[in-house]
């Protein structure tokens, strides 16, 4: 009798702790879901060739010896992205014989393991209620860039999530080494570089920061050394290149903006003052307010003046741990600023921070009913093709909305306190 009480007592208490702490097994169930998703749609929905025989061709040329980056392209052009594209690429074609429909099974798991680093994120964070983890799996034109275009872009975000992932825990040069594996496959990773590095100058001594930053540097260099050693000009130039001008067509953010202006360099040059100017505000008075703003902060850690006492290259600096939360936010929020500075957004290019909508609308204050109405309302912007004026408009202020909700969003402290500490020991 006493077993079966017993039994029955911790069956109760499994299903209070279910009720009282649902986000791990809604999470779980979520991934089962999506992944029954993903199988169907790779079965029932056509794929759309976009990208695919472009990035086969530029494989082959790779592949067959070229290492002239001009000389690698593929019917939508020349190659434009670093050399990381070509080895994961490389290892898809070796994988999948260049066949499309075993390449879908293999971004299907690439999706699944995405979004399970990003839940993972967002489980550590606390941020979001647990039914809005749901949001993360609602968006068509999400499933479409992974599982019907196979676009680079799915790597490139997969590694740069778990890079977060590793600086949840601050283990920095490892998630370095990630964030610059991420940038080798596309450049749009560098938006994320400025809350970075200010993430990096709070979290270690200058010692630690500079060799985080070798880190990422010789990731670079080994990734790019077969093309630096043979035509180095060729590959900076075509790798890194960020004069590109985009197509008026594609642009999803932009369309309202005659074609003359929106190619001109004038535009170009007001949106960068734009992204540098936004990137400084909230720096100076949200990242860094309970330091004094970034004067304040600087003068506080003397990087510039003194040296460390030793040579140190722990990933933890004595002015205290941040936070989680902290961490994610920076790091998404500067994102955020440079999709909505950006000079044109392809429709792949929702996948660089669709997965920080949630977080970042649920740090604004707004009412939960404005913040679903901004995700679908974003949503909607960008399944709406050929987009058009209305629907680039749309998307702007929706964006400019967010970011003024981020703005006047409270700031928490970016360290955890000690009693924190003292708490998750006994955890």
């Amino acid at each position: 009798m006493e077993g079966r009480s017993s039994r029955a007592s911790r069956s109760r208490n499994g299903s209070d702790l279910l009720f009282k702490k649902p986000k791990l097994p809604f999470a779980l169930a979520l991934i089962v879901a999506d992944a029954i998703l993903v199988a169907l749609i790779i079965v029932y929905v056509p794929y759309t060739k976009i990208d695919w025989d472009a990035y086969m061709s530029q494989v082959s040329g790779f592949l067959g010896g070229e290492r002239d980056y001009g000389n690698l392209k593929g019917d939508t052009g020349p190659l434009v992205y670093p050399a990381g594209f070509l080895y994961v690429y490389s290892a898809v074609q070796n994988l999948t014989g260049g066949q499309v429909y075993p390449a879908q099974i293999l971004f299907g798991v690439l999706y699944i393991a995405n979004l399970t680093i990003v839940l993972f994120i967002y489980l550590k964070t606390d941020v979001v209620p647990w039914w809005a983890l749901s949001l993360l799996c609602l968006s068509k034109r999400i499933h479409s860039i992974f599982v019907l275009r196979l676009f680079n872009d799915c790597f490139a975000m997969t590694l740069l999530h778990a890079s977060t992932a590793f600086f949840l825990y601050h283990k920095w040069h490892l998630g370095m080494l990630l964030f610059s594996g991420a940038v080798s496959i596309k450049m749009n990773v560098l938006l994320y570089a400025p809350p970075l590095l200010l993430l990096l100058l709070k979290a270690m001594n200058i010692i630690g920061v500079l060799s985080a930053l070798a880190t990422a540097a010789l990731v670079q260099i080994l990734v790019g050394l077969p093309f630096l050693i043979t035509y180095p000009v060729s590959y900076l130039a075509n790798a890194f290149d960020l004069g590109r001008i985009f197509i008026h067509f594609w642009s999803v953010n932009f369309k309202f903006v005659p074609e003359r202006v929106f190619v001109s360099k004038e535009f170009a040059v007001c949106l960068l003052i734009a992204h540098l100017c936004l990137l400084a505000v909230f720096a100076n008075y949200k990242w860094c307010k309970h330091e004094g703003g970034i004067i304040g902060f600087m003068r506080s850690r003397r990087f510039f003046l003194t040296l460390p006492s030793s040579l140190s290259f722990s990933d933890f600096s004595t002015s205290g741990i941040l936070a989680k939360e902290h961490i994610v936010t920076t790091m998404f929020v500067g994102n955020f600023i440079g999709v909505v500075c950006a000079r044109s957004l392809h429709y792949q290019f929702y996948s660089w921070y669709f997965y920080s909508l949630p977080y970042l609308l649920w740090r604004t204050s707004f009412p939960t009913w404005l913040r679903l109405i901004l995700f679908l309302g974003i949503e909607l912007c960008w399944n709406v093709y050929p987009s058009t004026p209305v629907s680039s408009a749309l998307l702007l202020c929706l964006h400019l909305t967010v970011l003024l909700g981020l703005w006047f969003a409270p700031s928490d402290y970016p360290f955890i306190l000690k009693q924190d500490q003292r708490h998750k020991k006994h955890k």
